[in-house]
């Protein structure tokens, strides 16, 4: 509390020494090689979306830029294996992802993307300008070439041993296992991920931007000026700077991005992370062909970068460094307020393994409910630490939190007003001690929101806006209107006058968070456009207003919808398991002669049975061919016994008999057993008399 406090503190401070006129806010560009899932949401665009509104509530000038992450090895490397162009993949996700945002209420002033035109065109100025000004350094390296493919290898495009932690598959630039960060030249045997043959080393030449030219000025601007910046934010800055900042590539040897506008740099692209952030400036140029450089240039727009905590470097440090080369006023974020990361039932989301909740899914599965998780995810915001998002959890806020807390009170409210005021809002008369102790309250809530949404700590405004109906729930505990209906309607008439109040606080509050439901709720209340500065108030609601039908905000979510959502999970899980099985190590090579020595034979089942009070383990009877013999094998769980009688089956004839449950076994049935741990018998494919040796 005493942190939160100083940052608060902090940040007043700094308003009262400078004022801005207008902010812009930039969201971090989705990839568009796949849809957006809920650590997207959680850790950048839900908190992106509440400040935005809640600017626009107070009447500021505000643009939300957002878009489509476009270029890059992975959408190659999808397009190759899908037998289609990366055009075709970047059109099909930018669809889908500016799609499921919408639905979701996301308030993008414009949703662009990086293969656009007027990006292509914004990235190639930036390169040149910085160019022609001597802002690069050329350097020649050694890097993985693919002889067969006759092209370099991307990290992305290199897979193999990790060296930390030895597991296969790992990329050139990080194993997603173990979650080091590599070099495509650290991994153990490499393969290309194009024609799986050995790359070798040959030598490249590409640009990079020094920024160790940068890293004083980088260092008095994070580190002198920003210490009211997030810890975690703070924190890898410092880090950073402490360790030394070298020169980074600009370039790739790659045909999909922006070609570099250098003569003699055929088959050479913009690297996509210098190339990514341009398109905030594209973007706002697309959106305000004539006015853009008044929100990029003029000290007096607050530029808010919102961001996940993988990004924090690109935009605290590296993309400040490529402002600075380029000059010409570009302003820098005033603030990087970055997310933590959101894990899944207790594990790391992953596109890979498809260990995720993807947005459009969700909008399919749960219609109306868009609210209901874009409050769960504030609730949950990892805004200081990774936290975890749970089915159960999910359902429990809805019921007990939108369903008991904020739809109850606004339905008492208004089914109350229905009955006894035939649904016109009662003039209040003399207000008493608590009523004007609620009234009052509110003024306290709205300075404590307010507050809290301005130094960016969305979880905790968010409790204090589900505080208001909390204390709309206390009230009308308190003071139970339908008991004094019985003898008193001028004090149930001023009662629900001051219920009505507060429900339209309510729908001010939530409308940054919860925009459906508040957009919902006005209706109800018969409000005009809403306003920042009427929270807090208790004449929103004219004496006599018409309200509209109360209909439930929410409703409860049951266990079956959120059983089949764990089902869902729960096949994923097993479908990653099997997708990553390997097979155990061989065995030590031994002797053909210890091979001989196994007498293996094909024999018929003649009986099959359960061995009593053995779940596990099936007694045959097997024709041999020199008579009978009983085998006991432990494949009970995966067989039933009428299944097996009259098939062949292999069997190692030479085990010395043992005893099982009481029943002598004459040998031993072979199997092989699957990677989800189940036995399949092995046995001919064809007709084979029994007792015959396989050899």
């Amino acid at each position: 509390m005493a942190q939160w406090r100083s940052g608060v503190c902090i940040f007043y401070i700094r308003l009262m020494e400078k004022k801005f006129k207008r902010t812009l806010v930039t969201t971090a560009l989705p990839y568009a090689n796949g849809p957006v899932h809920i650590g997207h949401l959680a850790g950048v665009y839900v908190p992106a979306d509440i400040y935005t509104r809640f600017l626009r509530l107070r009447g500021e000038d505000v643009v939300m830029i957002g878009g489509s992450d476009e270029h890059g090895v992975p959408i190659t490397i999808k397009a190759q294996k899908e037998g289609v162009t990366p055009q075709d993949i970047v059109d099909r996700y930018h669809n889908l992802i500016k799609d499921s945002m919408e639905g979701l209420g996301i308030s993008f002033d414009i949703y662009s993307r990086t293969t656009s035109k007027i990006h292509e065109e914004t990235a190639s100025e930036f390169f040149r300008r910085l160019y022609d000004n001597g802002q690069f350094v050329e350097k020649s390296s050694m890097q993985l070439y693919d002889e067969k493919a006759q092209q370099f290898l991307a990290d992305r495009y290199v897979t193999g041993e990790c060296p930390n932690c030895h597991h296969e598959g790992a990329y050139g630039d990080q194993c997603e296992h173990c979650g080091s960060s590599l070099n495509a030249t650290d991994l153990i045997n490499p393969k290309s991920a194009i024609t799986g043959t050995t790359p070798v080393l040959k030598e490249t030449f590409h640009w990079y931007l020094p920024l160790d030219r940068w890293e004083e000025k980088l260092s008095h601007w994070i580190l002198d000026g920003h210490k009211e910046w997030k810890t975690n934010v703070y924190g890898q800055c410092k880090s950073w700077i402490d360790l030394g900042l070298q020169p980074r590539a600009v370039s790739r040897d790659l045909n999909w991005g922006v070609p570099v506008p250098v003569e003699g740099a055929e088959g050479k692209v913009l690297y996509v992370w210098f190339d990514a952030p341009i398109g905030y400036i594209s973007n706002t140029k697309e959106l305000l062909p004539d006015n853009w450089e008044r929100y990029w240039k003029d000290p007096e727009t607050r530029i808010i970068n919102f961001i996940g905590k993988d990004n924090i470097v690109f935009h605290c440090i590296i993309f400040p460094a490529m402002l600075m080369a380029y000059g010409d006023g570009f302003q820098l974020p005033d603030n990087v307020p970055a997310n933590e990361f959101l894990n899944l039932e207790g594990d790391k989301i992953s596109t890979s393994r498809n260990w995720a909740i993807w947005l459009h899914e969700y909008l399919r599965d749960f219609p109306g409910k868009q609210d209901v998780l874009r409050y769960v995810l504030t609730a949950n915001a990892p805004e200081t630490k990774d936290n975890d998002f749970t089915w159960r959890d999910f359902q429990a806020r809805n019921n007990s939190e939108l369903v008991a807390i904020l739809g109850n009170f606004v339905n008492r409210a208004m089914v109350l007003t229905h009955k006894y005021f035939d649904g016109k809002v009662p003039a209040a008369g003399a207000l008493e001690p608590v009523d004007t102790e609620a009234l009052d309250e509110l003024k306290h809530i709205r300075e404590a929101l307010t507050a809290n949404l301005e130094t960016f700590h969305f979880r905790e405004a968010l409790k204090e806006a589900m505080n208001i109906a909390r204390l709309g729930n206390k009230y009308l505990q308190e003071t139970e209107p339908w008991k004094v209906a019985k003898t008193d309607m001028p004090r149930v008439a001023t009662i629900l006058n001051t219920a009505l109040q507060i429900c339209a606080n309510i729908a001010v509050a939530f409308e940054p968070f919860l925009p459906f439901t508040g957009k919902k709720l006005a209706g109800m209340l018969a409000m005009g456009p809403l306003s920042w500065d009427m929270l807090g108030r208790a004449d929103l609601i004219a004496a006599g207003t018409q309200l509209g039908k109360p209909e439930l905000l929410f409703d409860k979510i049951e266990d079956d919808a959120i059983e089949a959502q764990l089902a869902r999970l729960a096949r994923i899980k097993e479908e990653n398991k099997l997708s990553n099985w390997r097979p155990e190590p061989q065995q030590p090579d031994v002797p053909f002669d210890d091979f001989m020595k196994m007498d293996i034979r094909v024999g018929t089942v003649l009986e099959c049975s359960r061995v009593p009070k053995a779940d596990k383990l099936l007694q045959f009877v097997i024709d041999d061919g020199m008579g009978t013999r009983t085998i006991v094998s432990g494949i009970a769980k995966y067989y039933k016994p009428e299944d097996l009688k009259g098939k062949q089956v292999c069997f190692i004839a030479n085990f010395e008999p043992r005893k099982l449950k009481g029943v002598m076994s004459q040998g031993m049935i072979l199997s092989a057993q699957n990677p989800d741990g189940s036995l399949v018998v092995i046995g001919p494919t064809g007709a084979v008399t029994p007792g015959a040796q396989v050899r």
